[in-house]
């Protein structure tokens, strides 16, 4: 089974597209472009942006509990909003968090 195969899928209208809406708020908080797209019959996801480097875009799912990388890996639970903007902030930094080793 291909790993996109076991990431869970919401069914449309779901109500995952609160969550994401949510995610998008604190990422625009932290300069982030962030916006939903929800296409007729799929689940919502959202195109997150990094306006400094706009090479460094992503895209970000959700379902009832977590919000999900594409290639099915978890980021955070819903009820962590901040905690999933960390994540993807670090992910979408122009430069290392971390600063230089």
């Amino acid at each position: 089974m291909h790993p996109a195969d076991i990431r869970p899928h919401p069914a449309p209208g779901s109500g995952q597209d609160a969550a994401l809406d949510k995610l998008a708020a604190e990422l625009r908080v932290r300069g982030y472009q962030a916006h939903l797209i929800a296409p007729d019959g799929r689940p919502p996801s959202l195109a997150v942006t990094n306006p400094q480097a706009t090479v460094l875009a992503e895209t970000v799912m959700a379902d009832a509990t977590s919000f999900w990388w594409p290639w099915a890996d978890r980021i955070a639970g819903v009820a962590d909003v901040a905690g999933a903007a960390d994540v993807i902030a670090r992910v979408l930094a122009a430069v290392p968090v971390d600063g230089p080793a």
